[in-house]
Formats: structure tokens, sequence, C-alpha cells
């Protein structure tokens, strides 16, 4: 009979097998954090296009599945799809010694992945603005992954450390500057780019050496997410819906600062836009 660990490797290796690249220590992560560690006991209510019916029983194997299991539903929190966040993870790809700044870190357990990457000699800056929320996920990653630390805060209302990596669960209107402030040179954000009510680009961020002006940018795919507390403006979700409107998220090729767009503009927000040119152009 098979056993829990062999569901969770099988639901590593289905979420991960089709990259062209499969990175070994992300399929590693996934076969080893628990999901049902960070979402209490069963049944589970599991989103669907008409609600959240509950799982038919409380074995832990039924969450080894492609599936968005509610954390909150009464607030529409989930606990995320899993192989959304798997490429978004091998997107940014975060290295052993890395510090990655969570944002959006719900119960925890796509920080817990992020911290199976980074590793002990690495740190984990989670932010949670949820009270309730933030207390189970310090509780929950405090005995298996103590080089993470959970801040009850909006990350767009504090200054956040020099990242190599900041990781986005919510979605925001614009790319705050702050969190480019932050990126280290080399440094990878991936962040829901989301108007309101609309779904938007998952955006691949990457600053190039030391220059704070141009970065390359991608979308990595179409999504949906919770607004981003403190990370929402009304204009910006506008001028964002009429570029998705009007252009291929396929065209995104890099992120500006500090210059007036040209007729490359993608999208346009204060002081920053997307560009339809590479970022050396």
């Amino acid at each position: 009979m098979s056993t829990l660990a062999d569901h969770r490797r099988f639901y590593a290796n289905h979420l991960l097998g089709s990259e062209d690249s499969p990175n070994p220590a992300l399929v590693e992560a996934f076969a080893r954090v628990e999901r049902e560690h960070f979402l209490g006991p069963g049944p589970w209510l599991v989103l669907n296009g008409s609600g959240y019916p509950p799982t038919v029983s409380d074995d832990p194997r039924l969450l080894y599945q492609d599936v968005l299991v509610g954390i909150s539903t009464e607030r529409g929190i989930n606990n995320g799809q899993p192989s959304l966040h798997a490429r978004c993870i091998a997107a940014c790809a975060p290295r052993p010694g890395e510090v990655v700044v969570h944002v959006g870190a719900g119960t925890g357990y796509y920080t817990a992945i992020l911290a199976e990457l980074v590793g002990r000699g690495g740190a984990v800056i989670a932010y949670e603005i949820e009270a309730d929320l933030a207390d189970q996920a310090r509780r929950l990653l405090a005995p298996d992954w103590p080089q993470v630390r959970v801040v009850c805060a909006s990350a767009s209302e504090v200054a956040l450390p020099a990242a190599d990596v900041i990781y986005v669960s919510a979605g925001a209107t614009h790319v705050p500057d702050a969190w480019l402030d932050a990126l280290k040179p080399g440094g990878r954000m991936v962040l829901p780019l989301t108007p309101d009510l609309a779904y938007g680009p998952m955006l691949m961020i990457t600053r190039r050496g030391d220059d704070a002006t141009r970065y390359a940018a991608r979308s990595l795919m179409q999504v949906s997410f919770i607004p981003c507390v403190g990370a929402r403006d009304a204009a910006a979700s506008a001028a964002l819906r009429e570029a998705i409107d009007t252009h291929s998220l396929r065209a995104i090729r890099s992120l500006r600062r500090h210059t007036p767009p040209d007729d490359t503009v993608w999208c346009a927000g204060k002081g920053w836009w997307l560009s339809t040119a590479e970022p050396d152009a």
C-alpha cells in the first residue's frame, strides 16, 4: 500500500516533472514539506467553481493534488495552487544561502518551501498582515525552519531588508519602489500585477548588476490573487487593465525606472514603466 510519503513524492514530481530542466532541490522541497502541517485538521475545504466543498475525509493524501485549499474562506484566503507556485518558485530559483522576502505568507506552506531551498545558511523574512495567520505561520515554521522570521505587517509599509529574492503572494496594481530598491544586484522578484477584479501578469523581474533603472522583466503566466494591502491604486489599476486589453502579456521585456516612457511602453505607472524592448535597448 502506498504511504503518505509516496503520495507527497508523486505530487512533487507531478508539479515539476513538466519543466524543461527541473530543479531537483525544488522537487525535494515539495516532497519533504508536509502540506497538511499548514492546513490544520481535515476535512479540508477545496475551492471549485461554485464554492468550497469539503474533502471526503480527513486523509491527508487528499491534499497532494493540484487544488486550492481554503485557509480562511470568509476572507477569501486560500493556500494557493501548487502548480502555480511551483512554476513561480522555479523561475526565481532561490539558492542556498540567499535571503528571500515572502510577501503574503499565509500560514507558511510556501514559506517552508522557500526555506528548504535557501537552507539553514540562508534566511526567509515572511510578511503576513493578518495577525491570526502570522501567529499560525510563526508557530508552524519555528521548529523545523529556524531560518524563517515571520513579521505581522504589510510589506508595503515597512523597510524591506536587502533581498536576493522577493516572492509576492498577493496582487499589486503597481511595482512598489521600495521593493525594487530592496533587490540586490542579480536579485529576482515574482509579483502578481493585477487590476481590480481581473487577471493580470505574474511578473518575473530581475535586477542586472548595479543598474537600478533597467530591469529584465517578463510575464510567467496570467493570474488572479487576493489583493495586496498597501500596494493597490485605482489609477494604476485602470492603466493596467487598459494595457492588458490592448497588448500581449508575452510582449513584456523590461521594467524601466526614473525615465519617461518611450514608444516601447507596455504600461506606465508613477516612476516606473514596463517596456516591450529588451533591458539593454
